[in-house]
């Protein structure tokens, strides 16, 4: 039970930084951009397509960031001036983002047809390079050795990924909580709250829509090549579904932590992701679920996200009701027992 919950939480932390990249098109933006189904796939595709051919994998790594960011923008440009429906213009980008990808892994071979995938077993990836520091430290046997005192019997084989990961998110957390405050930050706000309002200030909402979307995609193409590496394969369809996740991520943080500031809302959606992992990893334990349910899994997660926050809040609401009904009655009988009392001091028994 400790290593699947342990295996769900490191997955959750990596998923998150695409959550984060939903969050912006979705919450801030109000743009429905299904990209992400595309440019999680791409970021995996270039990441895992540069590590094979013998680049760095930070550099790989950061050139998936840019060509997410790019794909992004695209989905931008198509919505405000190709003026095509918002909807429309993310299915499009990942309709086509489809064959690119094919290609991008296609440069592998030596014909540079499409691939389907691309396998990263004996690659040297971020996270052994990181490893190879990390276990010379001796902290995963101080941790293990810890844990078995306390009766532990299945632990990870190394704390470096998770440890690493949460370094990582961290940083973007912080990232995006500073972004959203700056300048350009409030303008994309704004624009998802009012377009007109925002665009009657002389600001340029398309740009602002196009940095918007280009921000949101990177993250998410972030994320994918972190998967890449995480689970040492690149696959073609690896990205179906992922917008779903995102928002199941979005919505389960939303309604456990709530959206007062920015900063409790991206650490929401942060928990989110890694707590909708848990979720479906202590579900996949159930005897009568497989793998092959997990997109199953995943609707009915989301469902149980949207209805039961709304039941709560239908019960928050009808208590405020009756506590409002039984305050308003007290005050009746006090005014009346006042008037009664002042009744019986201007017409005092004879």
């Amino acid at each position: 039970m400790f290593l699947a919950v342990f295996g769900s939480v490191e997955q959750g932390i990596i998923y998150a930084i695409m959550a984060l990249g939903v969050y912006i098109s979705f919450r801030i933006l109000d743009f429905p951009d299904l990209t992400v189904d595309g440019s999680f796939v791409t970021g995996a595709a270039v990441a895992a397509t540069m590590i094979i051919l013998g680049y760095h994998p930070v550099l790989a790594t950061a050139s998936a960031v840019i060509i997410g960011f790019i794909a992004g923008c695209f989905t931008g440009l198509l919505h405000t001036k190709g003026k095509i429906n918002a909807l429309l213009s993310g299915i499009l980008m990942m309709i086509a983002l489809y064959s690119i990808n094919l290609r991008i892994m296609g440069m592998t071979s030596e014909s540079s047809i499409g691939r389907p995938n691309i396998p990263l077993l004996n690659a040297e990836t971020m996270f052994i390079q990181f490893h190879n520091f990390w276990g010379s430290l001796g902290i995963d046997t101080a941790i293990n050795g810890f844990l078995s005192m306390r009766g532990v019997q299945y632990l990870p084989s190394t704390w470096g990924t998770l440890f690493l990961m949460s370094i990582i998110v961290l940083l973007i957390k912080f990232g995006v909580d500073w972004f959203l405050k700056t300048e350009v930050g409030l303008a994309i706000r704004a624009t998802g709250d009012n377009k007109k309002m925002i665009r009657s200030l002389s600001a340029n909402t398309d740009t602002l829509i196009i940095v918007g979307l280009g921000f949101s995609n990177a993250l998410v193409a972030f994320s994918g090549a972190l998967i890449a590496q995480y689970a040492k394969f690149s696959d073609i369809g690896m990205g179906i579904g992922m917008i779903i996740i995102g928002l199941a991520s979005v919505i389960i943080g939303e309604a456990i932590f709530g959206t007062k500031t920015i900063v409790r809302t991206t650490f929401a959606v942060i928990s989110g992701a890694i707590i909708y992992r848990i979720v479906l990893g202590l579900a996949l334990r159930v005897d009568f679920l497989d793998t092959g349910d997990m997109k199953l899994i995943t609707a009915v997660i989301v469902i149980g996200a949207l209805i039961v926050p709304q039941y709560f809040e239908k019960k928050r609401e009808k208590n405020r009701k009756a506590r409002r009904h039984a305050e308003r009655l007290a005050e009746i009988r006090h005014s009346l027992s006042k008037g009664g009392a002042a009744v019986a001091e201007t017409r005092p028994d004879q």
